[in-house]
């Protein structure tokens, strides 16, 4: 009978102890973020470059303007899977589908067209570098002025 007793007791405290994991065991079960990897934030940059670009410049007039343009189009419209930059392989390594993204800017575009032309409005909100400048002023100039 005793021996049934110190069983159960050991099952209850077995509840408690915590588990031992191996280090490569914890390896697995935390990843690693992926824009914290090198080509994948340049990857992330370019992709964000050729968006900017393309709302830039879908319905601004002129020579350069137009010739920007085309470039990002064709670029993302290009199917070309044989060099590592190509639309197609960021958008597998950012884990985007390529045909939603295009219908996606192809119907930006004509909305921006029928809507209000010419207008544009930079998508992205940069976090990085000097966002405010803070400087200290005299109290008199405001007072004269």
């Amino acid at each position: 009978m005793e021996s049934a007793f110190a069983t159960q007791e050991d099952g209850v405290a077995r509840l408690f102890e915590p588990d031992l994991i191996t280090p490569d065991q914890h390896r697995d079960r935390v990843e690693m973020e992926r824009t914290d990897q090198p080509e994948v934030r340049l990857m992330l940059a370019v992709m964000e470059d050729a968006v900017a670009t393309y709302q830039r410049y879908a319905a601004d007039p002129g020579r350069r303007n137009r010739r920007l343009f085309e470039e990002v189009e064709s670029w993302i419209n290009s199917t070309d899977t044989s060099w590592p930059y190509s639309f197609e392989n960021i958008c597998a390594a950012l884990r985007f589908e390529p045909e939603t993204l295009r219908r996606g800017l192809e119907t930006w575009r004509t909305q921006q067209q029928k809507d209000r032309p010419g207008m544009y409005r930079f998508p992205f909100r940069r976090v990085n570098g000097k966002r405010h400048s803070i400087s200290l002023r005299d109290r008199t100039l405001r007072q004269s002025a």
